[in-house]
């Protein structure tokens, strides 16, 4: 849509309302403010959304195999040839078994629930996740009987590097007296910090064949773990190394299928999430309604006297359609700088709010992050950009219909 330098001035001096038309000028505030606020919010919830699934899926990934696979019952045994060939299919990055189970951890006079988890010393040196964010000690030390845990774990419980605890198996043995719990003492080899809760509070790595011989499977392993090129993509893949299995007494799960109940949650809230913000916008647009219908009215006489002076009815429309467009358009600006700026200094506005309320507004024990995350995506900030100022051009069209409508001798005859 073209506009005349005539239509330009007229519409930017509507903007500029007199004395008597405040009123009208602080409606227009309020829906330029509320596009703006709406669009910041929308970018900066979006973008905390998108890290969180970053970081999350980064560290589930991370940590845990892309694919696993399991016996139909039990635990693997006689899994060599087998681990040979699925690391012979293209696309994967490694494949190693490991042996999973929980335990009681005792230390200290202190006692929780723990998740042990037994790798090959080579495997767990190899995840970045783990060997890049060891806070003590070294995983060189990662042998034997010496283990590693999470940060978190070590501050609950009060321990360090070189000392012990020990662990209680759920397998009891039997003894002359009966039934007796299984227990041993392991020594920290290292400590970890991967930023997420739930592996820094709860997870213990050892030695597979340490892990191996606390929970008396003898050679056999819970799993095996499959780390491939690309884990979004693994329908290419999954053919293949199920071909490379063989046999049917396997059972094959990528982390989509053991985590499905998480990724679904977390779409379905960032959609519900990106409805319910979009009210914000709708509600500012509606503003814009408001204020041009009000200021048509105002300015009927003025409109009135242009008709009569030859302007047309599509001159005025477009003169309105301009006013609307320029407060949608200037709060769109406003809120996608206002947005990006937050989304990229996210954690400095956390811990200012946390400093001004004396809570926090992101415990790591319900988010399962130490740090507010966030990632802004360009696809997401254009989708939002264009959903204002779709609004805003819209919320415009009904009052200058309705202006260009007006009768010049109707208007002038009430003024």
């Amino acid at each position: 849509m073209i506009f005349s330098p005539f239509e330009r001035m007229v519409a930017m001096r509507y903007l500029r309302a007199r004395r008597q038309e405040g009123f009208i000028s602080v409606i227009t505030w309020f829906s330029l403010i509320g596009i703006g606020l709406g669009v910041a919010t929308l970018i900066v919830v979006m973008s905390v959304m998108n890290g969180f699934r970053a970081e999350l899926f980064q560290r589930v990934l991370g940590l845990n195999g892309h694919m696993n696979i399991y016996a139909a019952a039990g635990s693997l045994y006689d899994y060599q040839p087998m681990l040979e060939r699925v690391r012979a299919v293209p696309g994967v990055v490694e494949a190693a078994p490991t042996m999973e189970g929980q335990a009681l951890v005792s230390a200290n006079g202190l006692a929780s629930g723990v998740y042990v988890r037994g790798v090959l010393p080579e495997s767990i040196r190899r995840r970045t996740s783990i060997s890049e964010h060891i806070a003590h000690g070294s995983l060189n030390d990662f042998a034997d009987d010496q283990i590693a845990i999470g940060v978190r774990m070590a501050d609950r419980l009060g321990l360090h590097v070189g000392e012990s605890l020990t662990l209680i198996s759920p397998v009891s043995k039997s003894t002359v007296f009966g039934s007796a719990p299984r227990l041993r003492a392991y020594k920290i080899a290292a400590i970890f910090d991967v930023g997420m809760f739930e592996y820094d509070n709860s997870f213990v790595f050892m030695p597979l064949a340490a892990a191996q011989i606390f929970f008396s499977t003898g050679a056999g392993v819970s799993a095996l773990e499959i780390f491939v090129r690309d884990p979004y993509k693994l329908e290419s893949l999954r053919g293949d190394v199920v071909a490379a299995i063989g046999g049917s007494g396997y059972r094959l799960l990528d982390w989509k299928q053991n985590n499905s109940s998480f990724v679904t949650a977390l779409q379905v809230e960032r959609n519900v999430m990106f409805l319910i913000l979009t009210m914000i916008i709708l509600v500012a647009a509606f503003n814009i309604i408001s204020s041009l219908i009000m200021l048509v009215k105002d300015k009927g006489r003025d409109i009135a006297i242009l008709r009569t002076m030859g302007a047309t009815r599509g001159m005025v429309m477009r003169i309105f359609f301009l006013n609307g467009s320029c407060i949608g358009t200037v709060g769109t600006l406003f809120g996608v700088a206002l947005g990006l700026f937050v989304a990229h200094h996210i954690e400095e506005v956390r811990q200012v709010v946390q400093m001004l309320t004396q809570t926090d507004p992101f415990s790591p024990e319900v988010y399962f992050l130490t740090r507010m995350p966030s990632v802004v995506d360009n696809h997401d900030v254009a989708q939002v950009v264009l959903m204002a100022l779709g609004l805003s051009f819209a919320a415009t069209l009904y009052p200058s219909w309705r202006a260009a409508r007006l009768d010049p001798v109707e208007a002038l005859r009430y003024e």
